[in-house]
């Protein structure tokens, strides 16, 4: 199943939750506090983060702030906050879901199992090849042609999303929605312009594509050259 880092305070719900979560087939790392899990977060790079919004060194909150300006792994926040503002909060602030305390293991399997199905990342589906492109989710590292990519985490994202859907045309409506959790805007350069680096770093160009291709008016593909 998934790799998840667990940060809960509460000794009694992280066991009960880290026993309930490896029953059900995932590998299950912990932190007691913010810091710690942040450090575990970068470190171990897991598919997915249960974070816990009461912790005894950062607001959780904090702590989901900092880790996206290092990593898009998914977040699920699972609190006993209820209030709709803390809710909009920390999904604005970047969480892909938020779960309210009391729940048990069983759903909580199931809304990690529905993240990981959006963002299309997990370590279930494996290094992704496409020609000499290689794409591994669980490390979080591209080659090409043996040689590693220097990507940024969102344009590693990108890249991943595409090579998963191989020989496939994605909309830039589907890219924002899904790499960037956006809502699609008309005059929205965003995909256009990490596209445009993306294909740099690639060593091709918009003009003469290898890998990635624009389908005028629909998206974009990525496929092996011929």
């Amino acid at each position: 199943m998934a790799h998840v880092l667990l940060v809960e305070d509460d000794p009694a719900i992280r066991g009960a939750l880290i026993r309930g979560l490896t029953e059900r087939g995932h590998a299950v790392d912990s932190a007691a506090a913010a810091l710690a899990g942040l450090e575990q977060a970068v470190r171990t790079r897991p598919d997915l983060v249960v974070l816990d919004l009461g912790l005894p060194d950062l607001d959780g909150a904090t702590m989901l702030r900092m880790l996206r300006g290092a990593s898009r792994v998914p977040v699920i926040v699972a609190t006993a906050r209820d209030e709709e503002r803390d809710i909009v909060a920390v999904l604005d602030a970047g969480a892909d879901d938020y779960l309210v305390k009391p729940f048990g293991a069983a759903q909580l399997d199931a809304r990690i199992r529905a993240v990981l199905r959006r963002v299309g990342g997990t370590a279930a589906d494996g290094e992704v090849v496409v020609g000499g492109l290689r794409v591994d989710p669980r490390s979080r590292r591209a080659e090409l042609d043996g040689t590693a990519l220097d990507l940024t985490p969102r344009e590693f994202d990108l890249l991943h999303y595409l090579a998963a859907r191989a020989d496939q045309v994605v909309s830039k409506r589907e890219l924002l929605t899904e790499v960037w959790r956006l809502p699609y805007g008309g005059a929205d350069k965003t995909v256009d312009v990490h596209l445009s680096w993306l294909r740099r770093k690639l060593g091709e160009s918009a003009q003469s594509p290898r890998y990635l291709h624009a389908v005028r008016g629909v998206g974009v593909r990525i496929s092996a050259p011929a």
